[in-house]
């Protein structure tokens, strides 16, 4: 029996996968210097990622350019995820830890992040509960846990 694949979530399961593995490539968790050094949290993301500044969304927010914004839009499927129609005052993102700046849609939904918040941590590869972590971000691209966790190992043994 064939299984039906909706173009809608062909295009978000690609599209995810799109952005894990041209992460992982282009070293944007660590840079490639750092990664033998011991990682350090207050340098992550909450989630362990190191954004980088070709991402359209923060681009296109720090430039305010309103086509970067319109590709954020739709890559990151803001219609679809928070039901909104395009308005480049929603669409936009400083990071996730950015002081005095609002903050986005994705990351005020982002449940690592809220996590590490409430558990007073800077970064994710500080909690003892990491691999046994069940939060959306992890079970939709379970490589990029995979790539934490490793950081976790580099940044409790050294």
């Amino acid at each position: 029996m064939k299984k039906e694949f909706k173009r809608r979530d062909f295009i978000a399961t690609c599209f995810g996968a799109g952005v894990a593995c041209c992460a992982l490539s282009r070293g944007t968790f660590l840079s490639a210097q750092d990664q033998d050094k011991k990682p350090d949290p207050k340098n992550l993301e909450y989630c362990g990622y190191k954004c980088t500044d070709d991402c359209p969304l923060k681009k296109g927010t720090l430039e305010n350019n309103l086509e970067l914004k319109k590709k954020a839009y739709a890559d990151f499927q803001f219609r679809e995820k928070y039901g909104i129609e395009f308005d480049e005052k929603q669409v936009f993102c400083y990071g996730c830890k950015t002081e005095g700046k609002p903050l986005s849609l994705p990351v005020k939904a982002c449940t690592v992040r809220a996590c590490v918040i409430e558990k007073g941590l800077d970064c994710c590869i500080q909690c003892d509960g990491l691999a046994k972590c069940d939060k959306e971000l992890w079970t939709r691209f379970p490589k990029f846990r995979e790539t934490v966790i490793e950081m976790q190992k580099k940044y409790k043994s050294v």
